[in-house]
């Protein structure tokens, strides 16, 4: 087990290093201002199901989207409960990807709103999707992949990935643009994914550099301002130069995210720690209970009486004292914390400890 602690921390830190060894491209730190992608959802029904579809009994809201929907092909149904076996009511979600025409196709996931079993091998009926000022920028309609299988059988079930949930690939059609500003007058302003002075100022050197001098100047540690032709077709020709420049990132904030629900540790490369001496026990409480019943004789008139016998047993590891050098690199700082042998869901605590002590040089996130 320590092996394998040992082999899951080096990994981390091979990682970090190859990743921190070339330099990027500015269109891998930064995006353009105003070029972004706009979420779509829509409401809609998932039909030819194999009987896995939303028990229409307790979902009232799939009963009345299907008489909606046949009031206005025509259909008049008389009142009362419908009992459907292949329906289901669904999200459908999308991305409108920055600019988007009419007529082009994106993609689609569908996701069952009420109870059904299953959305393996429906059809997704014609669904407007809508952005948030309501209007509608696509239609979406198909037959739904869902990458997983089920079968139950006399009160037996067997299941392979989630099948609530699918997708269709080019399931919906683009019905209207999104006008995406390229720029306002004379400049393009550049959104860094990370903030950042030292990334900035790189940035606007590189810039400056295959430009001349005054072409780019940093607002802030977040946005540079890069002074561009007006015309388009020069314009876009511009931006496709300057985004594929390449520059040495910022090595940003020591930082360690630590993840309470998986137990996962990582930190970048520029994570320290001083000296200083750690400890680290496990406690574990285990409570046993096992009951007993007294029968009396058949002809005693006496009642049957059942009492449990508690057992409390706590075990404490003992932990030794392990003295941690001051390690200014990555490297020596996962030799330390493998010196400690503790687990993955133990470094949690050891990590806050050394932070509240001031041990660790770093900042520490917890997700």
């Amino acid at each position: 087990m320590n092996t394998i602690r040992k082999f899951t921390l080096a990994l981390i830190f091979l990682v970090s290093g190859s990743v921190a060894a070339h330099a990027e491209r500015i269109k891998d730190l930064a995006s353009i201002q105003g070029v972004r992608t706009n979420q779509l959802a829509g409401y809609g029904l998932v039909v030819g199901l194999d009987g896995s579809g939303d028990q229409t009994t307790q979902t009232p809201f799939t009963v009345q989207s299907i008489a909606s929907m046949l009031g206005q092909m025509g259909v008049n149904l008389p009142p009362g409960n419908l009992q459907l076996k292949n329906v289901a009511a669904v999200m459908v979600t999308a991305n409108l990807p920055a600019f988007a025409r009419p007529g082009q196709n994106i993609d689609v996931t569908v996701s069952s709103l009420g109870n059904a079993k299953s959305l393996r091998g429906g059809t997704l009926i014609m669904t407007p999707l809508k952005g948030a000022d309501g209007q509608v920028y696509a239609i979406s309609q198909g037959n739904v992949l869902v990458s997983g299988a089920g079968a139950s059988a006399g009160g037996s079930s067997a299941q392979v990935n989630h099948l609530a949930v699918g997708r269709i690939p080019a399931g919906a059609t683009v019905e209207r643009a999104v006008n995406t500003p390229l720029g306002q007058g004379d400049f393009v302003s550049l959104d860094l994914n990370q903030s950042d002075f030292t990334t900035a100022d790189r940035v606007v050197q590189a810039i400056n550099r295959r430009f001349g001098e005054g072409t780019a100047n940093a607002g802030d540690g977040g946005q540079v301002r890069v002074r561009a032709p007006r015309d388009a077709n020069q314009r876009v020709a511009f931006i496709s130069q300057m985004e594929n420049l390449p520059i040495q990132a910022g090595n940003g904030a020591a930082k360690v995210i630590v993840n309470a629900r998986t137990g996962s540790v990582v930190m970048n490369q520029n994570v320290e720690v001083d000296s200083c001496a750690v400890a680290h026990g496990n406690l574990s409480v285990t409570i046993s209970s096992d009951t007993q019943v007294s029968q009396p004789n058949p002809l005693s008139q006496g009642e049957t009486v059942a009492t449990q016998n508690a057992q409390i047993d706590i075990k404490a590891q003992q932990g030794e004292l392990v003295v941690l050098s001051a390690s200014p690199s990555l490297g020596e700082v996962v030799k330390a914390l493998n010196a400690v042998g503790a687990s993955p869901q133990d470094l949690l605590a050891i990590l806050q400890a050394m932070k509240a002590a001031g041990a660790l040089r770093a900042e520490l996130e917890i997700i």
